[in-house]
């Protein structure tokens, strides 16, 4: 027997799609749902903090001038828009803080910035809570999975995980709309074969398209999805044929990891979940900081150097000059010296930490020169398996003090309780959502199995106390009337 040509041999989308159409929640083991739950109320606890950003402000802005009505909720609102319009701007508000939850293999990634499509497809197709839970664990399943799959990651040739997003987003989307699995395979070819994004977004100096680029990427498989729907061809061998994904960012993939034992376990189980609100590689080194300025009472007027010794990556992405001088929020949540100034001197890292006032606070400013970052090449070795980092401060008088981590709070090996998810979300809901109104969302998502309607819940999302503009609205809006005078 010959063997199977380009043509008839079986793509690997078609068998993901396969796999995706027939996914069931009877077919989910209990703490895959239950992990979706936790993820849920975090993420929309990120929501609702990001609908007070700035960013977010104004691509609601926009969206109100393009978006169509619909069947779709956007959190915060509670605006009825076209599915693709909401899966951006629910992505956005999950993402915006860089606060959501985190997974990092070869390759980094946010899979709950996909949530969004399963929402807006599940509301499309007036699906409940158990349809739901399917989209949030098949999109940690397909996202995981893609960030295992290349050696090395392609954010390390200079490539951004949305890239990854736009291959799983439309599977999510599709499925979610109930699409037949052939459907599902084209709405990955439209959305993967035009959505690649360069790694330039966290490189250097940040904007506010670090946490945009992800979200369009969602939005690009919602609007995928819906093409697909109507009829709409994509590309079948958009990952392992000519001019797909392996060919185009070569060298190495292992492609049997995007299949292989589907369904006997969920990596979704497996998935961390930000204890601060910046870039991953920083929690670490964040945490050890702050053991140790808590543990021997250190204040900045004492510390003469703060030597992080820690992945290559850490030291090309989160430290290179910029980040020595961050004058933006995306940069500052990105800069290693930033936040460990802050652990430093206020001895904490929230979101008040990267308010415009802090980030240009002259006794913040002052401790960055005193960062040091060097790439290890022996916690090079233990990565990723080991998220290591080695601090040691010295201090004025000669003092040193040392401390090694091998992977942060919410990492799943030290994972945040489901107090501590309450108490983030509380925190983030704060001033758009009244106590009762954080209650009530609360209680559905812990019984999501339960609610009959998607919509229902996403309605309780619709914010109830008037939300407080942040210092960078507050500084616009000063620029805004100047300009007027």
């Amino acid at each position: 027997m010959s063997a199977p040509t380009e043509a008839t041999k079986e793509t690997i989308t078609a068998k993901m799609a396969r796999w995706a159409a027939a996914l069931d929640y009877k077919h989910l083991s209990e703490d895959a749902i239950y992990q979706a739950k936790r993820f849920l109320l975090d993420s929309v606890g990120c929501a609702l903090g990001g609908y007070q950003q700035l960013d977010v402000k104004i691509a609601l802005e926009v969206l109100d001038e393009v978006a169509a009505r619909g069947p779709a909720t956007v959190v915060g609102t509670g605006k009825r828009v076209d599915a693709v319009s909401a899966s951006l701007a629910n992505a956005l508000m999950i993402r915006c803080m860089d606060y959501n939850d985190i997974y990092w293999k070869q390759d980094p990634s946010h899979p709950s910035d996909i949530f969004p499509a399963a929402m807006a497809a599940c509301e499309r197709a007036k699906s409940g809570g158990k349809e739901l839970i399917v989209g949030f664990v098949l999109g940690h399943e397909l996202e995981m999975r893609l960030c295992e799959a290349a050696f090395p990651g392609i954010r390390e040739r200079g490539w951004h995980h949305a890239t990854l997003t736009a291959f799983v987003s439309p599977f999510v989307a599709g499925r979610g709309l109930r699409l037949p699995w052939e459907q599902i395979q084209h709405a990955v070819g439209i959305s993967a074969s035009r959505h690649c994004t360069l790694g330039a977004v966290t490189a250097g100096k940040l904007t506010m398209m670090k946490n945009t680029v992800d979200p369009m990427a969602t939005q690009s498989g919602m609007f995928a999805a819906l093409l697909a729907e109507k009829g709409y061809t994509g590309p079948e061998h958009v990952i392992d044929g000519k001019e797909g994904l392996v060919h185009c960012f070569g060298p190495e993939w292992k492609l049997n990891i995007l299949t292989d034992g589907l369904g006997d376990s969920w990596r979704i189980t497996q998935c961390g979940m930000k204890f601060f609100p910046t870039e991953a590689l920083t929690h670490a080194p964040i945490s050890a900081v702050l053991d140790l300025v808590k543990k021997n009472d250190l204040h900045p007027d004492q510390v003469a150097k703060i030597q992080i010794r820690s992945l290559a990556r850490a030291a090309d992405i989160l430290s290179d000059p910029s980040k020595y001088d961050p004058h933006t929020k995306e940069t500052a949540d990105h800069s290693l010296p930033y936040v460990i100034a802050t652990a430093l001197v206020d001895r904490q890292v929230t979101p008040a930490q990267f308010e415009m006032a802090k980030i240009m606070d002259p006794t913040i400013r002052a401790q960055l020169k005193k960062v040091e970052v060097v790439a290890d090449p022996e916690i090079e070795k233990v990565f990723p398996a080991l998220q290591r980092v080695v601090v040691t401060i010295t201090t004025t008088d000669g003092k040193s003090f040392a401390e090694q981590l091998d992977y942060p709070k919410g990492d799943p090996r030290n994972p945040l309780t489901d107090q501590e998810i309450e108490e983030k979300f509380a925190a983030l809901a704060d001033g758009v959502l009244s106590a009762k109104a954080q209650q009530g969302l609360k209680d559905a998502i812990w019984n999501l199995e339960k609610v009959a309607s998607v919509s229902k819940l996403m309605a309780l999302t619709k914010a109830d106390v008037r939300v407080k503009k942040s210092s960078h609205a507050k500084s616009r809006l000063k620029t805004k009337a100047k300009t007027r005078r």
